[in-house]
């Protein structure tokens, strides 16, 4: 019996089951269009609405962000070299001005989070210059392209559907602009994380990314949720220092917020 027809009657028969029906990942961009279909469905399933899915339907898949993806070279670098390439200095400098600025605010943070001023601040301007740069990719393309990517795909869908139900809530539309892996914001929240952990502390009815004051509240109710223990130190070997690894997996990254963070307090 030929090959096809073989398969057309297991079909048929239900031997081959579900996995044959669902849109595979791909390492090009020829099964995306094909891929977000399927996605459309897992995504419904998971309470994405009208606005969430048809932002589904207009993106692209996003070349720029596979090319990154594929060449993440700075993690490697020692951390002398990581500081240096990521401008540790300057945060560290700018960043003491920032917090003597608005010695209010960041005082409110650590009341109410306990997370201190420095480390706000450090992850602040390691991730996007204080704002200066939070992105020139469209987060829902991107996420989803990582979603699709077969390289690490699992991580990825939870990050696309919270993006897709970022748009129907108003926080982010089709055309908001991130990071090239999907983040967003001032302190570059993937999209999963910014729907669970995202705080209005404008108290406008709306988590803007966008608004300083909703992104370090967020990231401080982040780094809380997550373990952060007032009070107690954040250097390698003490309580808080694992909690920074939820928000970088990259041991030199860490260790960077770590030192940047305490020179930014003291």
């Amino acid at each position: 019996m030929p090959r096809s027809i073989l398969i057309s009657a297991l079909v048929a028969l239900g031997f081959l089951g579900q996995p044959l029906l669902a849109a595979p990942c791909g390492n090009t961009g020829s099964g995306f269009e094909a891929w977000k279909k399927d996605f459309a469905k897992e995504a419904r399933k998971a309470g994405v609405r009208k606005r969430g899915l048809q932002a589904l339907s207009q993106a692209r898949y996003a070349t720029r962000t596979i090319a990154a993806d594929r060449n993440q070279k700075s993690f490697r670098y020692s951390l002398d070299k990581f500081m240096q390439i990521r401008g540790a200095d300057t945060i560290v400098a700018q960043g003491r001005k920032r917090k003597a600025r608005n010695a209010q605010f960041y005082a409110t943070l650590e009341r109410q989070y306990g997370v201190p001023a420095g480390v706000l601040i450090a992850i602040h301007g390691m991730e996007t210059g204080f704002g200066n740069f939070m992105g020139d990719s469209q987060v829902v393309s991107a996420i989803t392209t990582l979603a699709y990517d077969c390289r690490r795909s699992d991580f990825f869908v939870p990050h696309a559907i919270g993006a897709l139900k970022l748009v129907d809530q108003g926080a982010i539309t089709g055309a908001t602009k991130g990071a090239k892996h999907g983040e967003l914001g001032h302190t570059q929240f993937l999209p999963g994380n910014a729907l669970t952990y995202g705080v209005d502390a404008t108290g406008d009815g709306r988590v803007d990314f966008y608004n300083l004051t909703d992104a370090l509240a967020s990231t401080a109710n982040f780094l809380r949720q997550k373990g952060w223990k007032p009070g107690k130190g954040y250097q390698p070997g003490e309580p808080n220092f694992a909690v920074i690894k939820q928000w970088n997996a990259a041991t030199v990254y860490q260790k960077a917020i770590a030192i940047m963070g305490a020179r930014i307090d003291n």
